[in-house]
């Protein structure tokens, strides 16, 4: 018998043992990797995005179409809340020019040490190597390194991730427990396969830069990356949920210059140079550029300007699941209540990457993890309470 059962121990799950445990609650975390945030480290490598520090409306505006409990429980834990949270764990941060919010150490590693120390203060213990397999009554059922356990919890929250990167934790297999609850996963924050012609080679592992994107609503002045399998990069993951729909990318390989700009100096005398060094002589394109625009633009129309303002970029599709960043589908809110209560089984909360919603990159993703994760917490611990009157 343990108080509270946390199921997952990313951020949301270690987020809501700490909120379980400031509330006086005895906490067992259990998570099937043989050590805990796995995911969270992987994300620190390049630099470990918090959160962004903007205004709270375009804050929870960046989710998109998320329902009230995920706006209250953003609202009530958003870019302010997680910069004092590190703070209060001695790590400090800074904010870059684009709002993004990081540790001075610029990586997960100090940040899960503190926290994890902070857990054990407050009493929370775990247990690794343990993968949940859905419940046995009510009892929650675990496959151990020591054959089947049974716990019996008087709050559980599963935080158990979406569906990339399986190998750190997140495979998206508990939906065979919940199987009418759940939207299928979709990759998110992704990149997109291209079949290459030979004359892209030379240019793969390049980023390409000074170049605006646009697919459906969504606009990009991020760079991206060309590799042997197609495009990558902050720049394509923040178009990525319109070109996922259908929408077609099209990028603007002179963004500061005005259409008439270019036509003016597509006007002034050629001579005998190429096309290719007439282009890079008047307006400037460098061979990056000039290789996308042979490879997407061709045969070149009569209007070349409005082609270079809009080229459309062929692709073949997103990248796999398992590659992207994070995950669209989960969970379905209307299987949950306002603390995010699974309404079939009183006493099991949710929290995190496994719940219905989406967030672009730059710091959304895990703000979102720890904010609900903390909704969570206070709802079991509000249930627990209510359960010992």
């Amino acid at each position: 018998m343990s108080d509270a059962v946390v199921i997952g121990a990313g951020p949301a799950g270690l987020m809501a043992a700490e909120t379980l445990g400031r509330a006086g609650v005895s906490v067992t975390i259990i998570d099937a990797m043989p050590s805990v945030g796995r995911k969270f480290l992987m994300a620190g490598k390049s630099g470990l995005n918090l959160t962004k520090a903007e205004p709270m409306d375009r804050f929870i505006a960046a989710f998109g179409n998320i329902p009230p409990v995920m706006q209250k429980s953003l609202a009530a834990f958003g870019p302010d809340q997680v910069i004092a949270w590190a703070h209060d764990l001695n790590q400090a941060t800074f904010t870059g020019t684009t709002g993004r919010v990081f540790p001075d150490a610029m990586k997960a590693s100090p940040l899960l040490r503190a926290w994890m120390a902070r857990l054990g203060a407050l009493g929370g213990s775990i247990q690794t190597r343990w993968r949940w397999d859905g419940w046995q009554g009510t009892d929650l059922r675990f496959e151990t390194p020591d054959g089947m356990r049974l716990i019996k919890a008087g709050a559980t929250i599963l935080a158990l991730g979406g569906a990339s990167w399986a190998r750190l934790g997140a495979n998206g297999a508990w939906t065979r427990f919940l199987p009418n609850d759940v939207t299928p996963f979709l990759p998110a924050n992704m990149g997109f396969v291209v079949n290459w012609s030979s004359h892209m080679a030379p240019h793969f592992g390049q980023p390409v830069k000074a170049v605006g994107l646009r697919a459906g609503d969504k606009i990009s002045r991020g760079e991206f990356v060309l590799s042997a399998k197609g495009i990558e990069g902050g720049g394509i993951y923040a178009v990525s949920q319109a070109m996922r729909a259908g929408a077609q990318l099209y990028l603007d390989l002179l963004p500061d210059w005005s259409l008439p700009q270019i036509r003016d100096g597509l006007a002034k005398p050629r001579g005998k140079a190429s096309l290719s060094n007439h282009l890079r002589k008047v307006l400037r394109l460098d061979p990056l550029r000039l290789a996308l625009l042979n490879e997407f633009g061709r045969p070149f129309p009569d209007d070349l300007a409005g082609l270079i303002k809009a080229l459309p970029m062929t692709h073949q599709g997103p990248r796999p699941i398992d590659q992207a960043i994070s995950t669209a589908g989960g969970l379905r809110f209307d299987a949950l209540d306002d603390n995010l209560m699974l309404r079939g089984r009183p006493g099991v909360f949710c929290a995190g990457e496994m719940l219905d919603w989406e967030a672009p990159t730059g710091g959304y993703l895990i703000t979102g993890c720890l904010a609900t994760g903390r909704w969570a917490g206070l709802g079991a611990a509000d249930y627990l309470r209510a359960s010992k009157r």
